[in-house]
């Protein structure tokens, strides 16, 4: 099964197939320079350090599954 055809950039929203264009999944360079600039800026951050207890089922999972893309 394939994933999706249409996707949002996530600086400026615009649909389109970006996971299959070079700069995915920003739609271009220029979207994907901004949002590097946000994560220097700090303006992005991660809210909480991964604990063991977020890997809890993953486990059981097959081999070769991607637990962030179950449909592939």
């Amino acid at each position: 099964m394939s994933g999706p055809t249409s996707s949002k950039c996530p600086t400026c929203k615009k649909s389109g197939d970006w996971f299959a264009a070079p700069f995915g999944p920003f739609c271009s360079r220029r979207c994907k320079l901004v949002d590097l600039g946000k994560w220097f800026a700090e303006e992005h951050a991660i809210s909480e350090p991964l604990r063991p207890d977020h890997f809890d089922g993953c486990e059981e999972l097959p081999p070769g599954i991607d637990p962030d893309r179950p449909e592939e």
